[in-house]
């Protein structure tokens, strides 16, 4: 059985989901952010990064949310959450993989957390106003990208079958919901989420972590 070291609405959604789509046996421990527990002696024994999530198997140890959603993935590959090797939606899906977390999540992270890279209250009101461009940049570029895949009748990111970028890329759009120009501000993003909404998997994690999904539907 898989174990989920998570906090809701977290890094962690995006595993949350996986393990769901992929109907296997998990099971979630909390980790208390409020009080830093992600910190402590024996979470940092399993993640010496401190960050949530991890994923536990055994004796096998995983961290990173990014690399957590391809190793289930890829370890249920029947359930095809990730294109098979060979086939070139792989690489486009390795692509936008490696753009959501490489730009937009790290984009989000300077958002939400402006003081670790700044060290005065003007700063930090001028790192925010910069991100909220840097985001909207992203969040044009995706939004462009579904409108290509609208006229090209593709449903998902990456093809016609949700996969592994899509989950994530929830996940982040979710994240970005309190900013100035929220994705369900851009036509195709709109479109996009209340799509997802729809999935069981992303109906059950928003159940179980409290998020309303009332705004998608």
């Amino acid at each position: 059985m898989y174990q989920l070291y998570y906090y809701p609405l977290n890094a962690s959604m995006a595993p949350h989901m996986i393990l769901e789509a992929l109907q296997v046996d998990y099971r979630l421990i909390k980790v208390d952010r409020k009080n830093q527990e992600q910190k402590s002696k024996e979470y940092l024994a399993l993640n010496p990064a401190g960050r949530i999530p991890t994923l536990v198997k055994g004796d096998f140890v995983l961290f990173e949310s990014a690399a957590i959603c391809l190793h289930l993935a890829e370890m249920h590959s029947k359930t095809q959450l990730i294109p098979p090797i060979g086939d070139d939606s792989r690489a486009l899906h390795h692509q936008w993989m490696m753009y959501l977390t490489n730009t937009l999540q790290a984009e989000l992270m300077v958002y939400f957390y402006p003081e670790k890279h700044c060290q005065s209250d003007n700063a930090t009101a001028e790192i925010i106003k910069a991100q909220q461009k840097l985001i909207h940049q992203s969040l044009s570029l995706l939004n462009d990208q579904l409108a290509k895949n609208e006229l090209a009748d593709i449903d998902y990111l990456v093809g016609n079958k949700i996969n592994v970028c899509d989950y994530f890329l929830f996940m982040l759009l979710i994240w970005a919901d309190e900013l100035e120009e929220p994705p369900l501000r851009y036509v195709h993003l709109r479109r996009y989420l209340k799509h997802l909404a729809k999935q069981q998997a992303i109906i059950t994690v928003c159940r179980k972590e409290k998020l309303s999904l009332a705004d998608y539907q």
